[in-house]
């Protein structure tokens, strides 16, 4: 198996990609291996440096703190995930790990709609994600993930990029805010 890297927007932030399934049912963050049973990502979160882990349909994004240098630490994660791709398993997430999904009001659907179909491929290609977490008074709060958690440039993507498509076709949107 072959694992390929990508780097990102954030130079804390590199993109694994086994070409394998990672996740089967959504995205998933995790900072805290004390949260989590997997075996790959208790290992990913004992790497030194390692500070977290957000995992994509095909791909792992992996932080790492500023004390590190990716050539210290990524052929160990590229090892980890190939050991436990060759043990004989198809995915890292095979059952959804996200919180149960809320009733939306008319215009949150049409904002989930836009933040999937025209944001998160845009941001998913970056080793990030995009949720949304609440309306409320023309603010629309979402959570940036992955690589694009703690990023340079995610001020400019959250302000150019999504707070001005979601404006441009909901006029009841008037700002947009990471939490």
């Amino acid at each position: 198996m072959f694992v390929q890297t990508e780097t990102t927007p954030n130079p804390n932030s590199l993109k694994f990609l086994p070409g394998r399934v990672v996740s089967s049912h959504g995205s998933f963050e995790i900072t805290d291996k004390n949260e989590t049973n997997n075996e790959l990502i208790r290992n990913l979160l004992s790497v030194n440096g390692v500070e977290g882990i957000f995992l994509g349909k095909d791909f792992i994004s992996v932080n790492k703190n500023d004390n590190f240098k990716w050539d210290e630490v990524k052929h160990i994660i590229i090892s980890l995930i190939n050991d436990f791709y060759s043990s004989g398993k198809e995915c890292v997430i095979e059952k959804d790990l996200n919180e149960e999904p809320q009733s939306l009001e008319e215009v949150e659907k049409k904002i989930v709609q836009i933040l999937d179909q025209k944001i998160r491929p845009a941001i998913a290609k970056d080793g990030g994600d995009i949720k949304f977490k609440e309306f409320k008074d023309g603010v629309v709060k979402v959570q940036l993930q992955g690589s694009c958690s703690g990023c340079p440039s995610s001020t400019m993507t959250l302000k150019q990029g999504v707070q001005n498509l979601l404006t441009h076709y909901l006029p009841e949107v008037k700002r947009v805010e990471a939490i």
